[in-house]
């Protein structure tokens, strides 16, 4: 036998490539699709907020179209349709739970306790509340409904102040008063004061 012939090794082959750790293009692919996914994310919530605070522009320009279509449309329509925009303004301003269930009398008087202009909803906007409902022969000029239109403006245009964050305990208080009722919410409120 030749001279160190028990020494020598079969010849192996590379270890088969593992899958981790990945390449840096594979790196570079997951750092591009996270940072897509998130400027996705941000686009649409910017895009929502954008719609959202645009409620005001789409008012105006709605309360604008009613006003031209006052000179010659009909008075009915034109009284439904503003009813069904300051529903739609309460809405946007203060939220679906404060105003959307609100008929009738019920509805005026919260407009006028939350119109910044201090407009006499309750005298002169029954109109809102009668006149889509009233018979068709029953006619009513259009020039009175010009001041609900003139007041929706206002009221479109005057910014609301910032909503109040919530304080400290209340959540709570929202939380028991349904469960265990008045005196476990209070007792919350005065043990956090």
């Amino acid at each position: 036998m030749t001279p160190g012939v028990g020494r020598l090794r079969d010849i192996h082959s590379l270890d088969p490539m593992s899958w981790w750790p990945p390449a840096i293009g594979w790196w570079l692919v997951a750092l591009a699709l996270v940072l897509v996914a998130v400027g996705l994310r941000y686009a649409w919530l910017w895009w929502r907020r954008r719609l959202a605070l645009n409620w005001r522009s789409d008012a105006a320009r709605q309360l604008r179209a009613l006003r031209e279509r006052l000179q010659w449309g009909d008075a009915r329509e034109a009284a439904s349709d503003l009813s069904q925009l300051m529903r739609r303004i309460a809405i946007a301003r203060v939220g679906r739970r404060a105003c959307a269930g609100l008929v009738d009398r019920d509805w005026l008087t919260w407009l006028e306790t939350h119109d910044p202009q201090g407009f006499r909803w309750t005298e002169q906007g029954r109109l809102l509340t009668e006149l889509p409902y009233a018979p068709r022969r029953a006619r009513q000029a259009a020039t009175e409904l010009e001041p609900l239109v003139a007041a929706a403006e206002e009221w479109t245009r005057i910014e609301e102040p910032p909503r109040r964050a919530e304080g400290r305990w209340e959540w709570a208080e929202r939380w028991l008063k349904p469960r265990w009722g008045a005196d476990a919410s209070r007792a919350v409120g005065e043990a956090h004061v």
